[in-house]
């Protein structure tokens, strides 16, 4: 009988530690994946949607504040490997259009478009607006500006071609 009751004690401390080590905190590292410094302060993690990105014309940036949705998630993707320019032509007097180079994931609506809007279009065409537009669009952000002739500024509205920078 002394034999049971010693497995009986044995069974009890060695699922007594089983439940303390189940409460243990775990390790650091397997709670939060390492930090990037980001140039602005902020740390962001691989897998985290930053808020924001930056779009550079002719030296200057502005910040994009972006929406999260799978065309922004495929932007942030893309930016995380390198940052994408392309050229971006003024059409119709109230935008500046450019092919990415690359197709994003679309989730059309229909949008009246204000000056500050990044617009995906078609899928592949990234439209900066400096006035206004209805038609089915996926919205990428929108331009952090003060004034709209600090946006028409920028984006060199009405005087062509503009190779546009974008960048985390």
């Amino acid at each position: 009988m002394k034999v049971v009751s010693d497995i009986i004690k044995g069974l009890g401390a060695a699922m007594l530690l089983l439940a303390l080590l189940a409460c243990e905190k775990p390790l650091q590292s397997e709670v939060a994946p390492a930090h990037d410094e980001e140039e602005n302060g902020q740390q962001t993690t691989d897998t985290q949607m930053p808020d924001q990105i930056q779009i550079t014309i002719a030296g200057k940036k502005l910040i994009v504040k972006i929406e999260n949705n799978s065309a922004t998630q495929a932007l942030v993707g893309a930016l995380r490997e390198a940052s994408i320019t392309y050229t971006a032509s003024d059409y119709g007097g109230f935008e500046k259009v450019g092919a990415l180079g690359r197709s994003l994931p679309t989730s059309d609506t229909r949008i009246t478009t204000q000056p500050g809007d990044v617009i995906l279009y078609s899928g592949a065409q990234i439209v900066l607006f400096y006035g206004s537009n209805t038609w089915s669009y996926t919205r990428l952000g929108r331009i952090q500006y003060s004034s709209n002739e600090e946006l028409k500024s920028f984006l060199k509205a009405g005087e062509g071609d503009v190779s546009v920078t974008l960048s985390l």
